[in-house]
């Protein structure tokens, strides 16, 4: 049975649906002021591997992952930049999209957009203004009013009365108490608004997404996932909005990855160790990539450094080579190997020990390969099978052999590499064996690897 980790309780708890074979699943997605980065990249890996776990085990799942295109920092940027508001979340959207594909990631059921959804979250405002949950403040901003929640700091643990001695308030607010966080904030000259009974002006961060999760998947629903740093204050603001206006348990199952670090730092633009997706993906492959990330377990911290994508390249070099010049047979059923991946899986997503399972079953296929039986395809379909569960080895193995950026291999072009390649044959047929060795030694400095076979060469990168 599938456990998860939940962060509400702490401890991991046997996972049942709210309706029977159905999902409802919401993770707060990017604020489309710049490109993702490597952080970005871990969350949407990590949910794409929830979704597919739990669609592999039947679940009917509807996945809704949200958009902030109005904050503080979209406004910033867009000055900066002297481009409309639009124009600029226009063009990161579609680069997040870019990413994500690139990363293998599969798209959202709904991906709803805070300025899309601008009459829920008025509506769940109004609601929590009515009940006492929220008042608008001098200053024609709206707050929620923390001391009306009973329950709050449950999910981070916090203590509300050490939270309030060291909270700090801004000379321009004017709330009752230095916890409250703001609902609706009152319109700035030249910033973009809406219409509300406050007066004109933009929603808070928070309330964004209590009004986009309910209004896509009701007031109750299973899992809500994000990064470990939303924990504290965006995802325990938010079960204080949902469940005060609502008057519904708001979320069951809470999963959220961990840090990303550089070197064992936390990744921070501040120490000049941030890392944008395509800046990666200019070094690495896209399957590299996510194989990095799958190789840690999600709620353990991710170490990024060019020692382990290097280890990625490798384990993937591993897979692709084994199944290279396989053909594909029906796959096992119900082996050992897809029982035990599903166990590791089972166990709160643990990718890291499915990946090591992976690996068991790729030394019987190169067992099978060498004694020339005919379990070989079986074992290949398998692996493939496995593989797309967490969304890797679905290339041609020569594609992905041959597919290291250019710059790794000294700057040769394939069409290159075959053309000394079949030079280096040439030299070989007419026994020139000193040129044949020069042309390897060539290729191999240029961090090309050649395998002779039956009178042909095979050629990868790495």
């Amino acid at each position: 049975m599938l456990q998860i980790y939940n962060s509400l309780t702490r401890q991991k708890e046997d996972f049942v649906p709210i309706e029977p074979g159905k999902v409802r699943m919401y993770v707060c997605g990017m604020t489309v002021y710049d490109l993702c980065h490597l952080g970005h990249a871990r969350v949407l890996v990590v949910f794409d591997v929830v979704v597919r776990h739990l669609r592999a085990l039947g679940y009917e799942v509807t996945y809704v992952r949200n958009i902030t295109d109005i904050d503080d920092k979209i406004i910033q940027r867009a000055n900066e930049n002297g481009e409309p508001i639009d124009a600029l979340t226009g063009r990161f959207i579609t680069a997040m999209h870019e990413d994500a594909e690139a990363l293998g990631v599969l798209p959202p059921d709904l991906e709803p957009r805070a300025t899309t959804s601008m009459d829920g979250i008025l509506a769940m405002i109004e609601t929590l203004v009515a009940k006492g949950y929220a008042y608008a403040g001098g200053n024609g901003d709206v707050y929620y009013d923390v001391s009306r929640f009973e329950r709050y700091g449950r999910l981070s643990g916090k203590n509300p009365e050490d939270l309030r001695a060291g909270a700090r308030v801004e000379v321009a607010e004017a709330k009752d108490d230095p916890l409250d966080f703001v609902l609706w904030k009152a319109a700035k000259p030249g910033e973009p608004s809406w219409p509300s009974p406050w007066g004109a002006g933009r929603p808070g961060w928070h309330i964004e997404c209590s009004a986009m999760s309910t209004q896509c998947l009701g007031n109750h629903f299973d899992i809500h996932g994000g990064g470990m740093d939303l924990q504290f204050p965006h995802h325990e603001n938010e079960i204080a909005q949902s469940e005060g206006a609502t008057g519904c348990h708001f979320v069951n199952y809470w999963i959220h990855n961990g840090f990303v670090q550089v070197d064992e730092e936390k990744m921070s633009k501040s120490l000049g160790n941030f890392f944008t997706v395509r800046e990666i993906l200019a070094r690495y492959q896209p399957e590299e990539v996510r194989y990095f990330i799958l190789a840690s377990h999600y709620r353990s911290p991710l170490n990024y450094s060019d020692d382990n994508l290097d280890k990625a390249r490798a384990a993937l070099t591993r897979f692709y080579t084994a199944l290279r010049g396989v053909s594909r047979g029906e796959a096992l059923e119900d082996s050992e190997y897809q029982r035990r991946f599903s166990a590791a899986m089972d166990d709160d997503f643990n990718s890291a020990e499915a990946l090591a399972v992976m690996f068991e079953l790729t030394r019987e296929l190169n067992r099978a390969r060498e004694a020339g039986t005919d379990e070989a395809p079986r074992l290949a379909a398998t692996l493939v099978q496995l593989g797309a569960r967490l969304g890797i080895l679905q290339a041609d193995p020569l594609q992905y052999l041959r597919g290291q950026p250019v710059r790794e291999a000294g700057g040769l072009e394939d069409d290159e590499i075959e053309a000394r390649i079949q030079a280096r044959l040439d030299a070989r047929a007419r026994k020139d064996w000193a040129e044949a060795d020069r042309i390897r030694d060539e290729l191999q400095a240029a961090g090309i690897q050649l395998e002779d076979a039956a009178g042909t060469t095979r050629w990868r990168r790495g």
